[in-house]
């Protein structure tokens, strides 16, 4: 059997709101709840587990592959949201997206501070 991954675990300060977001942004099924859990499955699967958490959260980064044009849908969600968004993981190219390896690129935050991207082409594919 191949590695693959099944699912990650994504603190939130309000996992309802964080799993909604994730959910609206990338164009995904409503957030399900499973047992603590509000899970946000994307198309191959994977999902993210949203949990409530207590303290600071440490941001994570997640990146979902999309085809050319998801990516025109998602990144016109993250524009009619005014969402800051960047080209880049350090955050210096604000307002850009990227065209690594001959697709695009570009990253936003959730909620919580958790950085995202979508990418059309997967790094050294190009």
């Amino acid at each position: 059997m191949p590695v693959e991954l099944n699912h990650t675990i994504v603190s939130a300060r309000d996992s309802k709101s964080s799993a909604t977001f994730m959910a609206e942004v990338l164009g995904l099924r409503a957030p399900r709840p499973f047992g603590p859990f509000l899970t946000v499955e994307t198309d191959n699967g994977v999902t993210l587990d949203f949990i409530d958490a207590d303290g600071a959260i440490t941001p994570q980064h997640y990146a979902f592959l999309v085809s050319e044009p998801d990516f025109d849908e998602i990144f016109g969600r993250i524009k009619e949201r005014d969402l800051p968004y960047w080209a880049d993981p350090g955050q210096r190219r604000q307002g850009e997206i990227n065209h690594g390896d001959g697709g695009r690129g570009v990253y936003f935050e959730d909620p919580d501070g958790h950085y995202l991207e979508i990418l059309t082409r997967p790094y050294g594919s190009g």
